[in-house]
């Protein structure tokens, strides 16, 4: 078969299955055109998903009718000036969006400029190019996409659900409203939630209510500020506090100079700085924009311009890891405000149906007798011998500690009392703080031996009879393999036969804890983390679990100045908000809710 060149309608088609693949991908051609056009509102609506109709309406500079001549030819563009295609400062640049859209569909496209006296308009039907009318139409320009891939039949059997392409294009165009808080979006249409964000001041304030609105309203008082630069790369952005996290990576949000991406080298920057704080199968809430020279980043990789190659990846990585670890280093103790404000709500259900008539009381104990008076010589005063015993534990009784001034306007207050022996109770001036100790101190341990490795390596203390522990044979090889790493950390194995190894010398911290259950627990946490990630991460892994061995445990009774003084070193700790696990270690409860919870205000 000789060889010949195909039509330029099929070559517009062939294209158009490159760049324009689904809806979402013509919206989001369409909107970057309008937003490189300097566009200050951007109004979008969609039907049937946008297979019937797309409109995108936009108050940008518009164009002349010879431009818009040959806007809708291939390789058509603006926005390339010089030819340079390592200086592309624009979204959009290559001039195939237009034609591959009229060779898919029906386009139709009114323009005019705002010194114009009227405008534009074009029509492209299946790559027929129609004739530049005069037309009434308002400074800006005005596209519809109506009937799209009706000329290629094939593509609309790949296409999903109405509903599934709606959503597309509207967490599209929800990304885009973020990178750029200082246009107005606007978006409407069938299987979507309609929204209209209008236009905030340039800045950090206006950054952060546009992601208010778009991330949720719990968001801005949730967030940490980032800016953090290095050799001509500048990270800018709001990070979720630890506990802050969802279900799906939804939530977070990156660019490059303003160009929204899903690129991998910074989504797993974004999962390092996350991987000590936030659980496994959870994934943080943030926005993130790398500003930099345009001719340190090839955004010509990928046809939808969605990932990006760094000159330097190791510097961008190592920069936005290092610029979200000082964030979150820098929060604390803070944890998210939404879980004081799920346990109020948890009490509100209960006592909502405490209202309607039901019973607090626990359903397998008899009800209490009514005593119309005490009975005779019960009446009298505990003996003084086991008046150290007439509490639940000594250390609930709150009143034997006066709360000091001084410790009540610290963030995490005074301990006031300890209850199921697992919970500390604080005061604080605007309200009361529940602290999970066990998940506290863990926290607090972890970042004691991390910090110990850091500044001189993990002091030890050897075992004045070594212990044997038999393991499976696998979990032995594994912790043998592991033995330089694990040395690093404290803990000295050596081999002992088959299924066995001997343990030397331990960290100081975890003295006297159960060295079985500890080698058992370090072996399983080799084998989940296994050889992946670096080795900075797993070392981590395994001293999670080590903390986890030295922390106070649930059910041990603490005296009150036990209890100050894990609060106090909570509030001087970094990331003590949340356990090793990405728990949160405590709540807080404002003294206005609790008074709403019982109807005083």
């Amino acid at each position: 078969m000789p060889v010949r060149r195909l039509d330029p309608v099929l070559v517009d088609r062939i294209a158009a299955g490159e760049v324009i693949e689904r809806p979402a991908a013509a919206v989001k051609e369409l909107v970057e055109n309008a937003i490189d056009a300097g566009a200050r509102a951007i109004a979008v609506t969609i039907a049937a998903g946008g297979r019937e109709l797309i409109r995108v309406v936009d108050d940008g500079a518009g164009m002349t009718p010879d431009d818009l001549a040959l806007a809708v030819e291939r390789h058509a563009t603006s926005k390339l000036p010089d030819s340079d295609l390592f200086a592309i400062r624009s979204l959009g640049f290559r001039g195939e969006a237009l034609p591959s859209i009229g060779s898919v569909a029906r386009l139709s496209i009114a323009t005019r400029r705002h010194d114009a006296a009227q405008g534009s308009g074009l029509v492209v039907e299946a790559g027929e190019k129609g004739v530049v009318r005069p037309v009434a139409a308002a400074p800006g320009t005005r596209i519809e996409v109506s009937d799209l891939f009706a000329f290629t039949p094939a593509r609309l059997k790949f296409l999903k659900s109405d509903r599934a392409e709606a959503q597309a294009v509207s967490e599209m165009l929800r990304r885009l409203g973020i990178a750029h808080p200082a246009i107005r979006f606007s978006l409407e249409g069938e299987h979507v939630s309609p929204f209209d964000w209008p236009a905030e001041a340039v800045g950090d304030d206006g950054r952060l209510r546009r992601l208010g609105r778009a991330l949720g309203r719990d968001f801005p008082e949730n967030a940490l500020r980032l800016d953090a630069a290095r050799e001509g790369f500048h990270v800018t952005g709001f990070a979720g506090l630890p506990t802050f996290h969802r279900g799906t990576s939804a939530g977070v949000h990156l660019a490059v100079n303003g160009r929204p991406v899903r690129d991998k080298l910074l989504l797993s920057a974004v999962r390092g700085a996350y991987a000590d704080v936030v659980p496994s199968d959870r994934h943080p809430v943030l926005f993130l924009d790398v500003g930099c020279d345009p001719r340190l980043v090839d955004v010509n990789v990928h046809p939808a311009k969605s990932e990006v190659r760094f000159r330097d990846p190791a510097l961008v990585r190592g920069l936005v890891v290092s610029g979200l670890k000082a964030a979150l280093a820098e929060a604390g103790h803070r944890a998210t405000t939404t879980g004081g404000a799920r346990t109020l709500e948890a009490f509100r259900a209960v006592f909502a149906g405490a209202g309607q008539g039901s019973s607090l009381r626990r359903p397998d104990l008899p009800a209490a007798p009514a005593w119309s008076a005490a009975a005779r010589g019960f009446e009298s005063p505990p003996q003084a011998g086991f008046a150290e015993f007439s509490a639940s534990s000594a250390d609930a009784r709150a009143h034997l500690s006066e709360a000091t001034a001084d410790a009540l306007d610290r963030p995490l207050g005074a301990a006031r009392a300890q209850l199921h022996e697992t919970y500390i109770v604080a005061q604080t001036r605007e309200g009361i703080v529940i602290v999970d100790q066990h998940a506290a101190h863990e926290r607090l341990v972890y970042e004691r031996l991390k910090a110990e490795r850091a500044r001189s390596g993990i002091a030890t203390q050897p075992l004045l009879l070594p212990e044997v522990v038999e393991l499976d044979p696998v979990d032995a090889d594994r912790l043998n393999a592991a033995s330089e790493d694990l040395a690093t950390l404290g803990l000295r194995l050596e081999p002992f036969g088959p299924g066995a190894v001997l343990v030397r010398e331990a960290p100081q911290q975890l003295a006297g804890g159960n060295l079985q259950k500890l080698v058992r627990d370090v072996a399983d946490a080799l084998a989940e983390h296994g050889t992946a990630g670096s080795l900075e991460r797993r070392l981590d892994h395994v001293l999670a679990t080590m903390a986890c061995h030295n922390s106070v445990r649930a059910g041990r009774r603490l005296r009150p100045e036990e209890m100050d003084a894990l609060l106090r070193e909570m509030e001087i700790t970094p990331n003590s908000g949340q356990c090793n696990h990405g728990r949160p270690t405590y709540v807080e409860l404002k003294l206005a809710d609790i008074e709403r919870l019982f109807g005083r205000r």
